[in-house]
């Protein structure tokens, strides 16, 4: 593609700049209706929170600024207790840099920064996580102070005035820390150990995303509103299957490469009709990946064999490029496309003056989707080990999400983002309760009289792999449980706010695979602890050869060989933290 201008010779074609890995789609510049469109989207995003406003956006740069001075004057203290030359000291210098939705500039009122303290080579890992928190502490305005060491990327969480901050650390191997530091090039992370290249892989990505978009404005307005519609729609989020912010950003960056020139409400349009068609495992680059001489591990199928399995890769652009969306599973793929699909269905609609932008912004009705549900329920005895317990409980639900994938019966496996508080009905009344729904669709079952579909294991293994992560970093305390209950959707009054599970409106956008005319019921048996859907084609009947304490099964439309039957709320799964399964479970 290029443009074509006119000289005294006639029409010449001049090369078009253009970004990304491929030439544009479309240089089309916007028109006065593009202009209105856009006016539009933004006031239907205000009710929303997404803009934030002078006085926030001020204080906020203020906190930095006084974080960023206190920095300094720690690094500056350590360089005197390691007995550098006060030559050395007075321009030692450090300084905080900061990543994600607050660098990108699309953070919303009350969110938290993503930080990085960057700190010269002769202050180590252990004095940011002792001296520097110490330090933190005597700060009057700090509050919520706690280190996570030992994560991935480890980090100290803190407010400072009212502002929620991440702060992780990074030593560079350099004498002292400049105020222009760049960290985009790839010679910063020599002579790095792995935990700095990962603290700094935020930074470098969230930079290169910036420069590598036409048009920052448009980029920024644009993915406000993606990240509000993934939020709405229940598809935002990493943890469970989803995708975060780095990867919505890299998303809606791909697509004003390939429409440099247009504005929010077309790019928002063209996103979904990009994405809707995408043919994944295609992945999404913002730029053709670079060699250095680094040798650290990079994305890439040709040589890795494990990158080929990824369902959906959207590539980091900074070395060493990543897969951004490894937690993507069958299922989340799915419900994700499913919703690009219908994005671009009501985007249509709006842009032929058929619709408001509103309407992009429903909610999804996840409680009448499915037929059937399971019911995750942590629960702790205090606020502070439940806080704890629900952390690990939620990164490991894609675990449980992934078993149920693997079981030939069930075609779709859909977890809620939103966790819910447990009702007073279904829990004890000093415990704090946490609860996640996941929508389960099953195989339609051809020519079968019956089958059972035995979720025994399934469910086992999660618990199994959730309470073994607990025992290995000793956070395991009296009263953390967790269970995982069966029931149908006329029964999730009993778990959830009426205004939840009455809506009217009917909202098709995954279609129910399973047959009309099959019956789904569970059986439990205490006995045996074996847990079974049982599909039948005509009746439900029990068929069991061992004896039973009790019978429990969710209810069914009435059969005519039914003749007795004990009903109850559905089924429970072995509680962790109970006497009976540690006798079992024990590592």
């Amino acid at each position: 593609l290029g443009v074509f201008c006119v000289n005294s010779t006639g029409w010449q074609q001049q090369p078009q700049k253009h970004y990304g890995i491929t030439s544009a789609i479309s240089l089309a510049s916007p028109r006065d209706i593009d202009h209105q469109y856009t006016d539009k989207l933004c006031d239907a995003m205000k009710p929303f929170g997404v803009f934030e406003d002078e006085e926030e956006l001020n204080h906020r740069l203020a906190v930095l600024g006084k974080l960023n001075n206190f920095v300094k004057e720690w690094i500056a203290e350590i360089s005197e207790l390691k007995n550098l030359p006060p030559s050395a000291i007075s321009c030692v210098g450090g300084k905080i840099f900061t990543f994600g939705s607050y660098r990108l500039g699309v953070h919303t009122k009350g969110a938290d920064i993503d930080a990085l303290c960057v700190a010269p080579r002769h202050v180590e890992r252990t004095d940011f996580f002792q001296s520097f928190f110490e330090k933190l502490k005597q700060l009057e305005e700090i509050k919520d102070l706690r280190a996570v060491e030992d994560a991935f990327v480890p980090v100290i969480k803190f407010k400072f005035d009212g502002i929620e901050i991440d702060l992780l650390f990074a030593r560079l191997a350099l004498q002292s820390i400049p105020d222009n530091l760049d960290l985009r090039g790839d010679s910063i992370l020599r002579n790095l150990d792995i935990r700095c290249i990962r603290s700094l892989n935020g930074c470098r990505v969230t930079d290169e995303i910036l420069y590598l978009v036409p048009n920052k404005e448009n980029f920024r307005l644009t993915l406000r509103a993606i990240k509000l519609w993934a939020k709405r729609r229940g598809i935002y989020s990493n943890m469970l299957g989803f995708l975060g912010g780095v990867s919505w950003a890299m998303l809606v960056a791909r697509t004003c490469q390939l429409y440099p020139n247009a504005v929010a409400a077309t790019l928002v349009h063209k996103f979904f009709l990009v994405f809707s068609k995408w043919e994944w495992p295609n992945p999404v680059l913002l730029k053709q990946p670079e060699e250095s001489n680094l040798n650290l591990p990079v994305w890439d199928p040709r040589v890795n064999i494990s990158d080929r399995y990824h369902l959906m890769p959207i590539i980091t652009p900074a070395y060493p490029q990543q897969n951004s969306t490894y937690n993507v599973s069958t299922s989340t793929r799915s419900i994700m496309s499913e919703e690009f699909k219908y994005g671009l269905s009501v985007t249509d609609e709006i842009l032929q003056g058929k619709a408001e932008w509103h309407r992009l912004f429903e909610p999804p009705n996840f409680f009448q989707k499915y037929k059937h549900y399971i019911v995750l329920t942590a629960s702790a005895s205090t606020e502070e080990n439940h806080l704890e317990w629900i952390g690990l409980v939620e990164s490991k639900i894609r675990v449980l999400v992934g078993n149920l994938e693997r079981n030939e019966y069930i075609t779709l496996a859909h977890v809620n983002p939103q966790s819910f508080p447990g009702s007073k009905e279904n829990r004890n009344e000093n415990d704090f309760v946490s609860m996640w729904f996941i929508g389960i669709s099953f195989k339609k079952v051809e020519n079968a009289e019956s089958v059972n579909i035995d979720l025994t294991y399934d469910i086992q293994s999660f618990t199994d792999t959730v309470y073994r992560q607990a025992s290995n970093i000793n956070m395991i305390k009296d009263g953390m449980k967790i269970e995982a209950t069966h029931v149908k959707k006329k029964q999730l009054h009993q778990y959830l706010p009426a205004e939840l599970v009455q809506r009217k409106k009917r909202v098709t956008i995954l279609s129910e695979s399973v047959s009309e005319s099959l019956h789904f019921s569970l059986i439990m048996t205490l006995y045996t602890k074996r847990y079974f859907f049982f599909l039948n084609k005509d009746v439900f009947f029990f068929c069991s050869s061992t004896p039973l304490s009790k019978q429990l099964f969710v209810e069914t439309p009435p059969a005519p060989s039914m003749t007795c039957t004990v009903k109850d709320q559905g089924m429970s799964i072995p509680v962790i933290g109970s006497s009976k399964f540690h006798e079992r479970h024990a590592f």
